[in-house]
C-alpha cells in the first residue's frame, strides 16, 4: 500500500504538468493534501461520484503517460544504480572488480542521462 502510494506520488511529481489543471488541483488536493472526497466535492461543488470519476481518470492518465514515457522506471534504474556505486564506496578495499563495477553503474547513468 505505501509502495504503491509512493509510486502515485512520484508519477504525479513526474508527469502533473501534461495533465489538465483541473486534474492537478484535484489531485493536488487528494494526495498531496489529503483531503477526502467529500471535501473536495464541497470545494468545486460536485458530487462525490463525480470526484472519485476524476481522480481514476487522472490516475490512468499518470499510467498511461509512463507507460508511454517511462520517466518513473528511468528514475527508480537510477537510484538503484547509485545506491549500488554507494554501498561500493563504503567498503574498504577497492578490489579491480568493484572498480569496475563502478565503471559500468557510471558508464550506465550517463546513458540514461542520454536517452
Amino acid at each position: 500500500m505505501l509502495d504503491q502510494l509512493n509510486r502515485i506520488n512520484l508519477l504525479y511529481d513526474i508527469y502533473s504538468p501534461l495533465l489538465t489543471e483541473r486534474q492537478q488541483e484535484v489531485l493536488q488536493l487528494y494526495i498531496c493534501d489529503n483531503y477526502s472526497l467529500g471535501e473536495i466535492a464541497g470545494e468545486y461543488g460536485i458530487s462525490r461520484q463525480a470526484v472519485y470519476d476524476l481522480i481514476q481518470r487522472s490516475l490512468s492518465s499518470l499510467d498511461r503517460l509512463e507507460s508511454k514515457l517511462g520517466l518513473y522506471r528511468l528514475f527508480n534504474e537510477r537510484q538503484h544504480l547509485l545506491v549500488e556505486a554507494e554501498s561500493l564506496l563504503s567498503k574498504d578495499g577497492m578490489s579491480e572488480a568493484k572498480i569496475g563495477r563502478l565503471k559500468s553503474i557510471i558508464a550506465a547513468l550517463r546513458s540514461v542521462d542520454e536517452q
